[in-house]
C-alpha cells in the first residue's frame, strides 16, 4: 500500500514539481496552499498521511504553528514532519526543533534529496 504524504506549500510550481517527484516514487500524494489547509487535512481521520513535508511561510498559519499543534497532540505526534523552506537561519533550524520537526530541509531542493529523507523517516 502506498504511502500517504501532505504536501503543504504555497508555491504551484515548487509544489508540481514535488508532488510529480514523489508521485513518481510511488507516494500517495495530497497538497495544502495553506497552513489551516494542511491542519484540516492532517488531522482527517480517513486518510491520515505517513508524512508531512511543511513550509514555514504559509498564509493563515505558518508552518512552525501547524507543526507545533501536530506534535504536541498525542493523536499526531507520531506523524514525521519534514520542515522545508527557503529559510536557512540557525536560529529557524533550531525554532523548527524546537516545535518538533522531524528534518529541516532548504529550498532550492534536490528532489533526490527530498526522498532520501522521506525513505529514512518512514524507514522505507
Amino acid at each position: 500500500m502506498a504511502k500517504k504524504i501532505l504536501i503543504t506549500e504555497d508555491s504551484p510550481t515548487v509544489l508540481a514539481i514535488m508532488q510529480a517527484a514523489l508521485q513518481e516514487e510511488g507516494f500517495e500524494v495530497t497538497t495544502a496552499l495553506d497552513g489551516q489547509d494542511a491542519l484540516n487535512k492532517a488531522r482527517a481521520k480517513d486518510n491520515l498521511p505517513d508524512l508531512i513535508i511543511l513550509d514555514l511561510m504559509l498564509p493563515k498559519i505558518d508552518g512552525y504553528k501547524v507543526c507545533r499543534m501536530l506534535k504536541f497532540d498525542d493523536k499526531y505526534k507520531h506523524i514525521p514532519i519534514i520542515m522545508f523552506t527557503a529559510r536557512m537561519q540557525e536560529a529557524d533550524k533550531k525554532l523548527g526543533k524546537e516545535v518538533g520537526a522531524d528534518a529541516y530541509l532548504t529550498k532550492p531542493f534536490d528532489p533526490a534529496v527530498l526522498i532520501s529523507k522521506i525513505k529514512e523517516l518512514l524507514k522505507i
